[in-house]
Parts: structure tokens; sequence; C-alpha cells
């Protein structure tokens, strides 16, 4: 018993650890003829995967749809099922949601890639880098990353969650790989993109991603000049107003800002 609890335990921080959201259901009580004791635990995964028992059976199947909706919705819940499956039986279910810190994923590893990962670890992400230029991406220069990889983002996406928790800044030299990063982004439920750059560069940048097939809608989703105008210079003030349109969107949904077209 006691080892499969460790494995439920342990599975759980994996994935959140990994930035995958999992769901812990927990009978809470058990009337009648009821296949499980209070306290037994089943792991579920946004993708219907389990570790853990709560009966099997159809009140087992139930739950594990119950689990996936209040992952989906990122609230936990008490559940009740009443059946006679199992010649009558009632259990109650507590799940809980267990969401990993939110990820900022930074693409390109200079001086302002190197800020915003050290504010966005102060303020609590899972900080990922990914650069093109291996020697860059060092634990030396991101001692506070979680996950630092070498390549173009269509090669790395496996490694990197990009859901609806996940936050993006494009701060590439010359907007070189820009064009191929948004057209993955485009295909996946971001929360944020923000590119670095004056309008001319941007249009550039645009245009070659409109010419590989990235859309319009998702290009209008894109905030650029990236982060809040607060006329800063520094790589560490760019940094900061990075974070800080990051925070307002996450905080408040906003979509749209009003924006200077330089820093």
């Amino acid at each position: 018993m006691r080892d499969r609890e460790e494995a439920i335990y342990q599975a759980a921080l994996d994935a959140v650890r990994c930035g995958q959201p999992v769901a812990l259901v927990t009978v809470v009580e058990a009337l009648g003829a009821a296949p499980r004791e209070p306290g037994a635990k089943m792991l579920v995964h946004a993708d219907g995967r389990t570790v853990g028992t709560v009966g099997g059976g159809a009140s087992e199947a139930w739950a594990i749809d119950q689990a996936r909706d209040a992952l989906t919705e990122g609230c936990p819940r008490l559940l009740e099922r009443t059946t006679d499956e199992v010649c009558g039986s009632t259990m109650r279910f507590f799940v809980d949601v267990l969401l990993p810190p939110p990820t900022l994923l930074i693409v390109g590893a200079g001086h302002i890639g190197q800020a915003v990962a050290s504010i966005g670890a102060w303020l609590g992400y899972r900080i990922v880098v990914l650069d093109q230029r291996e020697e860059l991406v060092s634990t030396d220069r991101f001692p506070d990353a979680d996950v630092r990889l070498s390549g173009p983002l269509d090669e790395e996406s496996g490694a990197v969650p990009l859901t609806d928790r996940t936050y993006v800044v494009l701060v590439t030299p010359h907007h070189s790989p820009d064009e191929q990063a948004m057209s993955v982004l485009a295909k996946h439920p971001v929360a944020y993109v923000g590119l670095l750059g004056s309008s001319r560069r941007t249009e550039a940048t645009f245009a070659r991603a409109r010419e590989i097939g990235v859309s319009e809608t998702f290009l209008e989703q894109v905030h650029t000049p990236i982060g809040l105008d607060i006329h800063a210079e520094t790589p560490r003030e760019i940094a900061l107003s990075i974070l800080a349109e990051i925070t307002a969107v996450r905080r408040v949904g906003m979509q749209s800002m009003e924006k200077s077209d330089g820093r």
C-alpha cells in the first residue's frame, strides 16, 4: 500500500516538475459494497492516463472523466456517485488539481533573455530557455533556468509545454528564427507571445511569417513592441517591462495595449 502511494506521489511530482497539470482523486467516503476504502488514491493526467486506482469499473471511469473536467477548469471538486454495479454503493471523491507553475519560454539567450529569466524565476515562473547558439544556453549564463535547450523550436517543442499556461518571449538577435518559432506557436494555445524589436523589424518578420503560412489572426495576438512602455533602456529595464506586461495578461486578461514603436 505504501509503495503504491509513493508511486502516485512521485508521478505527481514528476508531472508538475515537467510542467504538466494532473488531478489527484481520493476516496473520502465509501458506503455499502464500495470497491475501495477511504484514502484510496488515483492520479489522472489530462490525456486520461492514470496511476493507481479507486476501484475500477464504471465508477472509476466516471471519476477519471470528472478529474479531466476539473483539470480543464483548473478547480478542485467534491464528487459523489451512487451505483448498484457492486450490490449498491455510494462513493465520495475529492479531486485536487495540481497545477505546475506557469512556464516562461524565452527564445533567445542574449542579455535581455538572461534578465527575463532572472526576474521570471524570482516571480515564480518555470523557466525554459532556448537558443540555436548552444554555447549561450549554459548553466553559468542561466542558473535559474529549469530547462535549457539548444536548437530551433520546431525540433525542441516536445520538451516544452506549449499550453494556456505558457508565456513566450521572443528576444532573438536580428529576428532570424522568429517566423519559424511563430509557425510552431500558432498551433498551440499559448497564453502570450511577445516579440522584441522595432516596427520596421517586426514588419519584416511578420512578412516572412505570412510567407510560411502563419495566420493573420495569430499575428494580431503577438505583443510587439514587447513589454509595457516604461521608456526602458537597459536589459533589466526591458525585462521588467516584459514581465509587467505578462503579469497584466495573466492577472487581468489584458489582450491588447497601446505601445510606442521604439525603446
